[in-house]
């Protein structure tokens, strides 16, 4: 990690840390300000003009700025326990982040990698149901892994008991990858049963956590996590799940973020069989029999841009991105006559010019002139 992504990830973990501060005012302040240095120089009248921030929030994020130090320290401690495990971080605003996370409402600002970081952009397709499948449950998820494996789907899952575990075991039997989001830290294997698995998992695939090293496996935070295992997907196969489990929590995030849903369709006497069935039922979810039944639906999607951007050499650009970089070109401008030129608003031109200085293509001069560099 760079000494300017360090700074940039104290900063991050500093605004984290202020009480009633979430991604969401981050990213408000990001679009205000431009920098997180600009954040923490701004004066409690600027603080007040960004929606959300009243007097008591201000007064706290003046108030701790003598934390920044120490919150500095705390980093560099983590980073190097993070390290010793071969893990790694990565924030919303650094290269290889997720493209498909990107675009989800309340997408992690901050998520801690163990394994291979190549997976995060590979097509990928959730496949999560009960803790507790039937006979017939764990049948349908062992052939659909597998399969879907076999035809380089990425196989994401929650490492749960049940579905998740086979979901996961069946993709790598198949040879392919697969990738578990988990409610813990990365030092904290849950289930502990699971622990042999978990390791066979970052031989070829990848464990994310939004969850830094030490964070237990809490109730609240594993229907927390689901949205980022829909998030990071295509689309979303619910296999054996009652009306209120876990897997149509994933279900209902993979509906918000406009992903595609799968269920296969089961007995109407059985628990288990509830909310596949009522997701069928209710049209939010297509019924499948086969790997055919996905792939074929999933085809479009499979040929876009997202399973093509990964072959760039040195760095992924979105669309907002290379349209700045286009306007950019030819000399330094002024952040209104971006946004004229881009036909893009002020505050979008400033979240993505932001992300391009991260990446090191662009700097920001007085005045809020960019340039390329």
């Amino acid at each position: 990690m760079t000494p300017k992504q360090l700074e940039n990830l104290s900063y991050l973990k500093f605004l984290l840390s202020i009480e009633g501060i979430g991604p969401q005012k981050i990213f408000s302040l990001i679009t205000k300000f431009g920098s997180f240095e600009s954040i923490l120089e701004a004066l409690p009248t600027s603080l007040l003009a960004i929606e959300g921030i009243n007097r008591t929030l201000s007064h706290r994020i003046i108030s701790a700025k003598t934390k920044i130090d120490a919150i500095k320290e705390e980093t560099e401690t983590e980073l190097d326990r993070l390290s010793k495990l071969n893990g790694r971080i990565l924030t919303y605003w650094d290269i290889g982040y997720p493209n498909l996370l990107k675009e989800i409402y309340y997408p992690p600002i901050i998520l801690y990698l163990l394994g291979n970081l190549d997976e995060l952009n590979q097509n990928a397709l959730a496949i999560v149901g009960t803790r507790m499948p039937s006979i017939y449950g764990k049948a349908q998820a062992e052939k659909f892994s597998y399969e879907l494996a076999q035809k380089n789907l990425t196989i994401v899952s929650g490492l749960a008991r049940g579905i998740d575990s086979i979901a996961h075991q069946s993709a790598l039997k198949a040879g392919g990858k697969t990738i578990a989001v988990i409610g813990s830290g990365l030092d904290v294997i849950y289930p502990p049963e699971n622990k042999k698995l978990f390791f066979e998992i970052i031989e070829s695939g990848l464990i994310i956590s939004e969850y830094p090293l030490g964070t237990k496996p809490d109730a609240p935070n594993f229907p927390k996590r689901n949205r980022i295992i829909s998030g990071l997907s295509l689309g979303t196969l619910i296999i054996e799940t009652k009306f209120t489990g876990g897997a149509m929590q994933t279900a209902a995030y993979a509906i918000d973020q406009d992903r595609e849903i799968f269920a296969t369709p089961g007995n109407i006497n059985v628990k288990q069989s509830q909310g596949p069935n009522s997701l069928i039922q209710k049209g939010e979810a297509k019924l499948v029999t086969c790997t055919e039944d996905i792939l074929e639906e999933l085809k479009v999607k499979l040929n876009l841009v997202h399973g093509k951007s990964i072959n760039r050499p040195n760095f992924e650009l979105n669309l907002f991105e290379e349209k700045l970089l286009s306007a950019l070109n030819e000399e330094p401008k002024q952040i209104d006559e971006i946004a004229n030129i881009t036909s893009m608003s002020v505050a979008d031109c400033l979240v993505n010019l932001l992300m391009l200085e991260f990446k090191g293509l662009v700097r920001q001069l007085p005045g809020k002139v960019f340039s390329i560099i």
